[in-house]
């Protein structure tokens, strides 16, 4: 009897163990479940919520400029289910490491006594008043676009600091970036439009300077809707722009009361439509920058009518490639019609004298402060021509005749302006330079001018070391006003005396160009910058 009944015992108690087992192993997985669950539940609420597609963007591009450009569409769409589970398998193994460094440095480190929200809102604590300040900062140096278009998009305090309508007086905007070879679709056409839009309504309340730069389209579009919306409007500028019409000059005299600075130069526009406009509102304009082609003649012709009897600024260029230099100007027809002219232009073109009705101006510029007739090409400016353009300048300060090699040392000292801070004669890029006979007179310039001037230039002048000693004495007499403060005489004859003298007298010079001087030594041959690179040459001259 007793065997049997020891083998139920023992049968009973595998029963138990074998339950107990089971039972375990079921609790296990149950725990293994809920954790599961719960991991899932802890990544599912710590997913970002989804970015909304904005409207434009604003990059940055040529110059600090606005570029409005197309999103990938690829970064919008949705990733598919497959890959998502090898996702939170690699979230789960980051958080567990995550996890593992966050113990150490608990048991290593000690805490620190630091707040999460001071350290990340900092800039959200600003005054508004502040952050004005500091964007006005930025703004004057890189321009309000981009700019301000990015950091009113960090939060709510610096939306509102960029809004202000005060960092919007001056605005530069770029041209809209296309991929080589394609052009811009509809829908981004019209992104660009609603943009320039919301702009203006938004922005350009206070709008002063507004530039445009590299547009060949929506040109009318942009300046019509500007010129409703700034009524403050003061200063306009294109560069290289195209497709301008006589629609924007229309909108233009209509709603920009207070245009008065108007800059086209290399740009494309209706020469018909920008006579008109001046016709029509050239009593309020003050400066006009034009590049010089054939087909703008009738604007000479228009300004020299008396259509900008206001004008004080005038400047006309030509591209360094361009063939079409002469400018066929009626001198004392402009000195009647712009009698306030401060400031007069003409670069790299060759002012050409209309003989027929020309008539002779006993006003000419009385209020001119600086003529500039620089050139890389041959030029015709003579004593004469200069003297019927300065006969009545008495308050010139600057006066630029680089290129110009028929003017002589006799036809400047005999200018009527007792107070000339700078004066630019040198040669550059002339063919005839080299085959100048060597001049004299240059002392009658440096005597006259020896208290007032600030810059002279007289690089590849052929002066003899005679001429050029006795003139740099005139200079280093008159070493009490001290008032010289740049001196170029590259490629001329200067000799080491004369430069000793010089720079031992003219103690406020900060620029001296000596290269190519032939009579000097190789090691004093370039150019020098600051007073303490110039007193460095004395060494070099002994």
């Amino acid at each position: 009897m007793d065997a049997p009944v020891a083998q139920a015992a023992a049968h009973s108690e595998k029963q138990e163990s074998s339950a107990m087992s089971s039972q375990a192993k079921d609790g296990s997985k149950a725990k293994k479940v809920s954790l599961k669950r719960s991991m899932d539940r802890k990544l599912k609420k710590k997913k970002r919520a989804r970015l909304s597609k904005p409207d434009y963007t604003v990059q940055q591009g040529e110059d600090m400029l606005l570029v409005i450009s197309q999103y990938d569409r690829s970064v919008w769409t949705l990733r598919k289910k497959g890959r998502k589970k090898k996702t939170i398998k690699k979230k789960k193994v980051m958080m567990k490491k995550k996890k593992v460094v966050v113990v150490k440095n608990k048991l290593d480190v000690p805490e620190q006594n630091v707040s999460e929200d001071g350290d990340h809102r900092w800039g959200q604590n600003l005054p508004e008043e502040v952050l004005i300040n500091i964007f006005q900062m930025v703004v004057v140096q890189d321009g309000a676009v981009p700019f301000l278009c990015r950091v009113g998009r960090v939060c709510r305090l610096w939306n509102a600091a960029a809004s202000s309508p005060g960092l919007w007086r001056s605005v530069t905007v770029g041209h809209c970036w296309i991929a080589p070879g394609k052009s811009q679709l509809p829908n981004k056409e019209k992104r660009i439009k609603d943009t320039i839009e919301w702009l203006a309504q938004n922005r350009f309340h206070q709008l002063r300077d507004f530039a445009l730069c590299h547009w060949t389209k929506h040109v009318d579009f942009t300046l019509q809707v500007v010129s409703k919306s700034c009524p403050h409007l003061r200063s306009l500028k294109l560069s290289y722009c195209t497709g301008l019409t006589s629609e924007a000059f229309q909108s233009l005299g209509q709603h920009s009361r207070h245009l008065q600075s108007l800059n086209l130069q290399y740009s494309e526009f209706q020469t018909e439509g920008l006579v008109e406009y001046l016709d029509n509102h050239g009593n309020q304009i003050k400066q006009i920058f034009l590049t010089h082609e054939l087909k703008n003649n009738k604007l000479w012709n228009t300004i020299s009518r008396g259509c900008c009897p206001d004008l004080e600024l005038l400047e006309v260029c030509t591209k360094l490639e361009s063939k079409d230099c002469d400018l066929p100007i009626c001198i004392p027809a402009l000195q009647t019609a712009c009698p306030k002219l401060k400031t007069f232009r003409m670069m790299n073109v060759r002012p050409m004298q209309k003989i027929r009705g020309a008539t002779t101006s006993l006003s000419g510029f009385p209020l001119l402060e600086e003529l500039c007739m620089a050139t890389t090409s041959y030029s015709y400016v003579t004593d004469k021509v200069l003297w019927d353009m300065l006969f009545c300048s008495t308050q010139l300060r600057v006066l630029d005749l680089r290129g110009c090699a028929r003017i002589t040392p006799h036809g400047l000292a005999v200018l009527p302006c007792p107070e000339l801070e700078c004066l630019f004669w040198g040669q550059y890029f002339s063919k005839h330079v080299g085959s100048s006979l060597p001049k004299k007179g240059l002392h009658m310039v440096t005597q006259k001018w020896s208290k007032t001037l600030r810059e002279l230039d007289i690089a590849n002048q052929l002066f003899t070391e005679e001429d050029l000693d006795l003139a740099m004495s005139y200079l280093a007499q008159a070493a009490d006003a001290d008032t010289l403060r740049s001196l170029n005489l590259c490629g001329t004859r200067i000799s080491p005396q004369t430069i000793r003298s010089v720079v031992g007298e003219l103690t406020s010079l900060g620029y001296l160009n000596l290269s190519s001087c032939r009579q000097l030594p190789r090691g004093a041959k370039r150019t020098y910058r600051g007073q303490e690179d110039i007193r460095q040459l004395l060494d070099i001259l002994e």
